[in-house]
């Protein structure tokens, strides 16, 4: 099987990567941090700044991205692969220009399904990114070893945490697990549900300090959103944040973030030559399946 992976590599290659594209892996210690509904609402201020931004569901079986916005997707990432529905026909139209890939039910592992069937999702996948210039993993909360494969192929990490102890006590396992995995992976970290900025700051002090204390490593702060009751007021009504009221503070808040980012990225020199994101994400699938990550 590393054999197979090898003749993968040799045969995608190194490509070039055009500077901004970028694939970020959304992820969360614990659930009901709210990382959906951040990647979501990021996904549409991004897209808002100028930027095409495709999500995609990886919450498989148990996604609500569709729910968030009120949408019925007439097609899964459940259907391509079970009933050979084209790429093309499950990205989804959602607000303000973005798209999305919606989880569906009834796919339990990746890893699992045959090795044609995967080579062929990966070419759609890396034709599709081709036309965007930010694709987001909505990943499942916790560590999935199946999905691991996606979290180290893309180029950044967002860890999504909430002051509480627990909240922070699972995000510094989710990094620490990565970290291992891949010590030179960005990680960004989010703070979400802050009382205040004070609170947010320090949840984000902590987490920095422990992590840079074990693991030596540093921290990208990405930002602090409030607790706003808008938040909830957007789920129960199936409309995004940042559409349901773009003066409330979380909506402000988060679109100063992207905006940030953004601007950040613009000044950032991209390597002129590096792994592509497919050919990383068939590398560790399919050594995955040899068994690098302790499964056969």
């Amino acid at each position: 099987m590393y054999d197979q992976a090898e003749r993968l590599r040799v045969r995608l290659g190194l490509k070039e990567k055009k500077n901004g594209k970028k694939a970020i892996a959304v992820v969360s210690g614990k659930g009901g941090v709210g990382k959906s509904n951040f990647s979501l609402n990021f996904a549409i201020a991004l897209s808002i700044l100028g930027s095409k931004v495709m999500v995609i569901d990886m919450d498989i079986g148990m996604g609500n991205l569709d729910i968030l916005m009120g949408s019925a997707p007439d097609f899964t990432i459940v259907d391509y692969f079970e009933k050979e529905i084209p790429l093309e026909k499950i990205i989804m139209a959602g607000p303000d220009g973005v798209h999305y890939i919606a989880g569906g039910s009834g796919l339990t592992s990746f890893v699992k399904l045959e090795e044609a069937k995967l080579d062929q999702f990966f070419e759609d996948l890396e034709t599709s990114f081709k036309d965007y210039d930010y694709l987001i993993f909505d990943m499942g909360a916790g560590i999935r070893k199946d999905l691991l494969p996606f979290i180290l192929s893309v180029d950044e990490v967002f860890v999504l945490t909430t002051p509480e102890p627990t909240a922070i006590t699972d995000a510094y396992a989710m990094i620490k697990y990565i970290h291992i995995l891949d010590s030179k992976i960005p990680l960004y970290v989010v703070v979400n549900k802050a009382r205040s900025v004070k609170d947010g700051t320090e949840t984000m002090q902590r987490l920095s300090k422990v992590v840079n204390q074990f693991l030596g490593r540093c921290l990208i702060s990405l930002g602090i959103l409030p607790d706003d009751l808008t938040v909830q007021t957007a789920v129960r009504r199936q409309i995004p944040f940042v559409n349901l009221n773009e003066k409330s503070p979380v909506s402000r808040t988060l679109k100063e973030m992207a905006d940030r980012y953004v601007k950040q990225k613009a000044f950032e020199t991209t390597p002129a030559v590096k792994f592509h994101f497919v050919a990383k994400l068939k590398k560790f699938l399919f050594e995955r399946k040899g068994g690098r990550y302790g499964e056969n």
